[in-house]
């Protein structure tokens, strides 16, 4: 009794290799050629996630150093503005002084006038009681006392005046 069968096991290693043959001619060569291509296209896409990557940081590098430059401007405007402002406060404020000091002497003016207008307004006055007060005088004989009481009636009138 034979345990092994040599025609079949023959058959058998036959249909095999034949079997082996004809997978790899015609399925493992396509199969390794779409795992092969499957490969190659996740390394592209690694490639191009790495170049990807890369330009977002050159990108984000530039975008920085552009805000840098932007925060730079602002603060140069912000100062600009403050010293420009700081110029016209400066000559609002000169106008001012120079407003006030014309105002001040326009007042003095004034008043130099109005005093002198008080004056010559006293002065009329003071003339015409020393008129009526000669008049007075001439009109009658006087003896000193009468002089004395027309004197201090004339003093009385220029301190009412007053």
């Amino acid at each position: 009794m034979n345990l092994v069968d040599v025609p079949q096991v023959l058959t058998q290693i036959l249909g095999f290799l034949l079997m082996v043959w004809i997978l790899r001619r015609y399925a493992w060569g396509p199969v390794i050629g779409m795992l092969e291509a499957r490969r190659e296209k996740i390394a592209g896409e690694f490639k191009e996630g790495e170049r990807l990557k890369a330009e977002a940081m050159g990108l984000k590098a530039r975008y920085d150093a552009e805000l840098k430059t932007i925060d730079a401007q602002a603060r140069q405007r912000i100062t600009e503005a403050v010293t420009e402002g700081q110029k016209v406060a400066g000559e609002i404020r000169a106008q001012a002084q120079k407003d006030a000091a014309a105002r001040l002497e326009g007042a003095a003016d004034e008043i130099m006038r109005e005093r002198e207008k008080a004056k010559e307004v006293l002065k009329q006055q003071v003339i015409g009681l020393s008129l009526r007060t000669a008049e007075k005088i001439l009109r009658q004989k006087l003896d000193d006392p009468a002089q004395k009481k027309l004197a201090g009636e004339f003093i009385d009138e220029v301190g009412a005046l007053r």
